[in-house]
């Protein structure tokens, strides 16, 4: 007996360890390409002969590298906030309150989840062209934070319901009002799902493409995405070393994210996966 659960543990060690090399390796693989001589990966050894930070040089001196990552970044962290704030009093309402046409709203939230959101695309088109947010920063921010709420209001309300009300009305028999109650008492309790909530928001524009492509043209409103991207298509575009150093940088806001709030993301998501 113990024999076979010794193998069975060798087993499922050696299978993580295989997946953990799969995830790993193309992580590697690009930070040694973005550090390796020359514009071609496909000269990139397991160990390079030589390495070189001349790829970062060039993408912070001969690029506009730090244009799209100020816009990408202003994109992102606008999003995360007003974001969360639509999402997490949205949740509160229809979490806390009874009104005519709560449960349409909710079954709506509910039907738009399930379907994509480039389908819309082209209604957002027009209507930012009609508004004058064409090509504009602000546009991006307003569209990314009007599509987060659907599902994260579902998301935050399964954590409000999960909440007692006694202390909602231990605070009302005190003269509390709604908006202190809020303030005061809701939002400390509900800290774990809205780390989760304005990491998700911070990510989900992050590296967008596709909606980017569409509604940004000047080259002063370019995102990383665009940017790294323009970089190695085309007859003449060959920089996939400096790709590779470009997406190394990405990579770092969003890895520090992560790190700093993974227990909060995995609270928030467990304990607001319980919908009421």
């Amino acid at each position: 007996m113990m024999k076979k659960k010794k193998w069975t543990n060798l087993f499922i060690y050696l299978f993580l360890g295989l997946i953990a090399i799969s995830v790993l390796y193309p992580v590697y693989w690009i930070i040694i390409g973005s550090l390796n001589p020359g514009n071609s990966l496909f000269s990139t050894k397991l160990f390079p002969d030589r390495l070189t930070l001349e790829h970062f040089r060039y993408l912070f001196a001969e690029t506009d590298y730090v244009i799209w990552y100020k816009n990408t970044l202003m994109i992102a962290f606008f999003n995360m906030v007003i974001s969360t704030v639509l999402v997490v009093t949205a949740a509160y309402a229809f979490s806390r309150f009874r009104f005519p046409g709560r449960q349409q709203g909710l079954m709506a939230m509910l039907i738009l989840q399930m379907f994509p959101g480039f389908m819309g695309m082209i209604a957002v088109y027009i209507l930012l062209l009609q508004l004058g947010l064409l090509d504009n920063l602000w546009g991006m921010i307003l569209v990314y934070a009007g599509g987060s709420i659907p599902f994260g209001a579902w998301l935050v309300k399964g954590y409000f319901d999960g909440l007692p009300k006694g202390l909602e009305e231990a605070a009302k028999l005190d003269g509390a009002s709604h908006l202190q109650i809020f303030w005061k008492i809701m939002l400390p309790l509900s800290k774990p799902i809205m780390v989760f909530i304005a990491i998700s928001n911070f990510i989900g524009p992050w590296m967008d493409f596709i909606f980017a492509r569409l509604l940004l043209r000047s080259d002063e409103n370019k995102t990383l995405a665009i940017g790294l991207y323009e970089m190695v298509t085309g007859r003449g575009n060959s920089e996939f070393t400096t790709f590779a150093a470009g997406a190394v940088l990405v990579a770092i806001p969003i890895t520090l994210l992560f790190l700093l709030s993974q227990r909060f993301m995995e609270d928030g998501l467990r304990a607001g996966a319980t919908k009421g």
